[in-house]
């Protein structure tokens, strides 16, 4: 009987030690709208290219895992909305055609947006 009174006590004890142990710590978390992050130039952000840089030679395409995310026809285009985000059409471009931006928040309303084509 006194066995099933302590162990409640032990664990909230244990319980309040932890909240006051990390309560004085410093703030991890960020107002997110308010405060952004500083992102380090290793980040990988939404993929932009520069047009008068891309040749068309469909490196990015043939090294690409996804098959259909990005397309070279007559125009150049990709569907961000399937990138993994993996680098390879970016370390793989022979002139540099395609970097990553510091860009993270790509939430939107319609999918046809994500698409990156050489119009935009």
């Amino acid at each position: 009987m006194i066995k099933s009174f302590i162990l409640p006590i032990k664990e909230l004890i244990k319980g309040l030690y932890t909240v006051f142990k990390n309560g004085f710590k410093k703030r991890v978390t960020l107002e997110y709208p308010e405060k952004k992050k500083l992102l380090n130039n290793n980040f990988r952000g939404k993929i932009n290219y520069i047009k008068e840089n891309c040749i068309k030679c469909g490196i990015c395409q043939n090294v690409c895992p996804l098959i259909s995310c990005i397309k070279i026809d007559t125009d150049f285009s990709i569907d961000l909305s399937q990138c993994i985000f993996c680098g390879n059409c970016v370390e793989n471009c022979p002139k540099n055609a395609l970097y990553f931006t510091k860009e993270y928040e790509l939430a939107v309303n319609n999918k046809e947006k994500l698409i990156l084509k050489e119009d935009n």
